[in-house]
């Protein structure tokens, strides 16, 4: 584990992380109390890796598109 706080990071950092949490819970090498620890690590980083892919799809749908298809720029973004 990087120790870096998950709000933090990028999607790919969260994913690279999120992947060798996985990776050593299949193993099943480590100690109760450490797998419980790097259960709950897991979680926090997909939920940020959930969160930064709607991010993303948010902006994508804000593309607005003219004639043929073609973007021509952003719909401001209303949060509201």
């Amino acid at each position: 584990m990087t120790g870096k706080e998950v709000d933090q990071m990028t999607f790919e950092e969260a994913l690279a992380e999120l992947e060798g949490v996985v990776t050593r819970l299949e193993r099943g090498d480590v100690a109760l109390d450490e797998s419980i620890s790097l259960y709950e690590r897991g979680a926090k980083l997909r939920a940020r890796c959930q969160q930064k892919l709607a991010e993303a799809e948010e902006k994508v749908s804000r593309i607005t598109l003219g004639d043929g298809g073609q973007p021509t720029g952003l719909q401001p973004f209303d949060a509201g």
